[in-house]
């Protein structure tokens, strides 16, 4: 499948969304979020993920806007935050990987707002059954030194960076002065490029770019994938 680009329309859509943020602006505008930013990134999601399956097979690319596939919805669960506002800055998704939740599962994420497009792969966050099998890889010779080498590549790739949150100190039952002690403190662990400038996620280039990205990331969310996710009984 060919895509065009995300029209300059639904990034500017983003941009008044974010001086515009009630309910009452959404509800006058909510044919503009409909044509020029939830369709084409419907589209989208067909385009990327066909191309995806080619060197993930298993990855799920699913169009529905209701939540339960690729997309995540726009409205903001308000209830234990601060910040009321209802709506989010950014239309985002997650090609993810497994039988599991979507947000708990090894993912290549996408997060478009006014000023460019982000991508990840990896986990933002272990849920806490992922956290021990995490911790078990990480101690096993062969499958700790391979994610070591993978994030030693990613963090050559120009503009490519390792992130998540951690722990102050190494989990009980590990040892501190281990090898890779720094790994076990991970609560998450993702890797991200340079953020895709608005130009280009409003052109033609945009499908190739972004699997290029994900190609290059692969290897981290294999890894997870292998060592986090459970499989089918």
């Amino acid at each position: 499948m060919s895509f065009p680009g995300f029209p300059v329309a639904g990034v500017a859509f983003l941009a008044d969304l974010a001086l515009h943020n009630d309910r009452a602006w959404f509800a006058a505008h909510k044919h503009l979020y409909q044509t020029t930013l939830l369709e084409p990134a419907q589209a989208f999601v067909l385009a990327l993920g066909e191309r995806l399956s080619a060197f993930m097979p298993d990855v799920h690319a699913d169009p529905r806007t209701d939540g339960r596939g690729t997309l995540m919805r726009i409205t903001r669960d308000t209830r234990f935050s601060r910040d009321k506002t209802p709506y989010k800055t950014n239309l985002s998704g997650l090609f993810w990987d497994g039988i599991g939740d979507k947000t708990a599962s090894p993912a290549f994420d996408f997060r478009l707002q006014a000023e460019g497009m982000d991508l990840m792969a990896g986990m933002f966050l272990f849920p806490p059954k992922a956290l021990s099998p995490f911790r078990a890889a990480v101690v096993d010779p062969a499958q700790g030194v391979a994610l070591a080498d993978i994030l030693h590549t990613l963090s050559t790739l120009p503009g490519y960076q390792v992130h998540g949150e951690r722990y102050q100190r190494v989990p009980t039952r590990y040892d501190a002065n281990h090898l890779r002690a720094d790994l076990l403190r991970y609560k998450g662990l993702a890797a991200h490029p340079p953020t895709i400038a608005v130009d280009v996620v409003c052109s033609s280039q945009l499908i190739d770019i972004c699997v290029a990205h994900f190609q290059a990331m692969a290897p981290l969310q294999q890894w997870l994938a292998k060592a986090c996710t459970p499989t089918p009984q």
